[in-house]
């Protein structure tokens, strides 16, 4: 998904002259003619991944209205742009918090550098943020991906019980993300900050669970050579997830059940019981029920865990969220892997998003992982995606390196190099199969014109959409000034024309 930028300016002219920057290298581009109109346009909701704030404008300042994005809570890295403003102004823009700034006129690299080096600083940021809230027990369901119905339903159902130490059973398929849920409510709840303790009930061997679970004493059985706590202990105060907790032990689910009833638990070997504070979290991708049914799970545990049970739907179920998933994933594994992808082709959205994923967010964050790792273009193709797409990457030669259109990810250069062959007029891409600089093109572009139109300089700048002047003086710079000997006199017209 393509990035965008609000460009707060009150001179149209650079606002247009800044667009047309961004939007050659796949930005797409918001305006606001003052200050008020930009903290209006985010208030509406209307999306801006990163601001350019012009400092000097009638009305709030940029500093001003900078204070004023703060203030009102947004967290938009902010580049401050300056014609007129000494060092001291932009300073004071830096300290209100300000990423960057350039002076007007910049040129299309800088102003692109200093983007994409903003958007970066950004997600580093969050995904601090988000590992910070992760360690510390404090993710809460605005921090879950994804606004389809089915989610609103999940994030509204969590939000409720999170306000009790009612008991929650969350259920659906494997790899849907009931962990991540399970956190949310503990962040939600007024256990917040304190101990979460997640265990896998399917992974821990049978003749340990219950020491794992509830604790030993030193010397209580063989090789037991100190006090172990549990995780009912290590979770005191807090939240105990139990995910597959459909995988424990008949015998276990007894004392299980008695920790719930009881508030208190029976470490192995020990002499008294234990009081604990703790609140159950569980989880299964199994039909409880049906265990039930086959006495494969006792029916007093299974009521006593499915007083509020949430259902987390497959990913199937909530396609909408697929390219918000995504975007997250390239933001994160950005970060992870130092590499700077900017999101995900139309068409490579286009099939991640019909795809079926039975593996669910989990297969997705997988796939997202593989194709940032190997990803040479700014954009991911259909061919990041072998084992879902079907289609093999292209040779490395014919790898694409930058956006060419707003809102859309780049042709691959062998669609470049079928539509411009090695022997055309004006070639874009040079023998290793990388950009020629603009200004080589631009001479071939200026010479081929002048041989077309046979040297009449009026039509040559009619079609290419300038001045004569400025093409006269084009030529000059180019040394193609032998291409119009004959028609001296028309250019010197022409030139006493303009």
């Amino acid at each position: 998904m393509s990035k965008t930028v609000l460009v707060v300016d009150d001179d149209p002219t650079q606002r247009r002259l800044i667009q047309a920057v961004l939007e050659r290298d796949g930005f797409v581009v918001a305006h606001a003619e003052s200050g008020d109109q930009a903290i209006t346009h985010l208030v509406r909701g209307a999306v801006a991944d990163i601001i350019l704030l012009d400092l000097v404008m009638p009305g709030a300042s940029g500093l001003e209205t900078l204070k004023e994005l703060r203030v009102r809570g947004f967290a938009q890295p902010v580049i401050v742009v300056t014609a007129t403003g000494g060092i001291d102004t932009v300073v004071q823009a830096m300290q209100a918090g300000a990423l960057d700034f350039f002076v007007k006129p910049a040129a299309p690299e800088r102003i692109i550098v200093s983007i994409r080096n903003a958007l970066s600083m950004g997600d580093l940021k969050g995904e601090v943020d988000r590992l910070k809230k992760h360690t510390t027990g404090r993710t809460t369901f605005d921090d879950l991906i994804g606004s389809s119905p089915a989610m609103i339903m999940v994030k509204r159902l969590g939000e409720r019980a999170a306000k009790s130490s009612i008991p929650i059973l969350i259920t659906g398929e494997s790899g849907v993300g009931k962990e991540v849920i399970a956190r949310a409510v503990h962040g939600s709840s007024d256990r917040a900050g304190k101990p979460f303790v997640a265990v896998n009930c399917g992974a821990i061997p049978e003749n340990l669970v219950e020491s794992i679970l509830f604790g030993h004493e030193k010397g209580s059985f063989t090789g037991a050579h100190e006090k172990h706590l549990g995780k009912f202990q290590e979770a005191n105060g807090g939240t105990l997830f139990l995910d597959e907790v459909g995988e424990l032990p008949l015998d276990i689910q007894v004392k299980l059940l008695r920790a719930l009833q009881e508030s208190e638990i029976d470490p192995v070997g020990a002499k008294r019981s234990v009081k604990v504070d703790v609140r159950i979290v569980s989880a299964t991708n199994r039909d409880l029920t049906q265990a039930v049914a086959e006495s494969r799970f006792r029916e007093d545990l299974f009521y006593r865990l499915n007083v509020f049970p949430v259902e987390a739907p497959s990913l199937r179920e909530r396609k909408q969220d697929i390219p918000e998933l995504v975007e997250h994933f390239i933001r994160r594994f950005n970060v992870e892997e130092g590499k700077s992808v900017t999101g995900a082709a139309p068409e490579t959205l286009a099939f991640l998003t019909a795809f079926d994923w039975p593996g669910n967010v989990r297969q997705l964050e997988n796939a997202v992982y593989r194709a940032i790792v190997l990803a040479d273009a700014p954009y991911l193709q259909p061919y990041d995606f072998p084992a879902i797409s079907g289609v093999a990457a292209p040779p490395p030669e014919a790898v694409p390196h930058a956006p060419t259109a707003a809102g859309a990810a780049p042709p691959s250069a062998g669609e470049m190099l079928a539509a411009m062959p090695k022997d055309a007029p004006v070639r874009i891409l040079d023998d290793r199969g990388h950009l020629r600089t603009l200004e080589e093109i631009e001479r071939d572009l200026i010479q081929h014109a002048i041989e077309v139109y046979a040297g009449h300089m009026s039509e040559v700048a009619r079609r290419l959409g300038i001045g004569r002047s400025t093409l006269y003086r084009k030529v000059r710079e180019q040394g193609l000034d032998g291409l119009i000997k004959g028609g001296e006199a028309e250019a010197a017209a022409d030139e006493a024309a303009a």
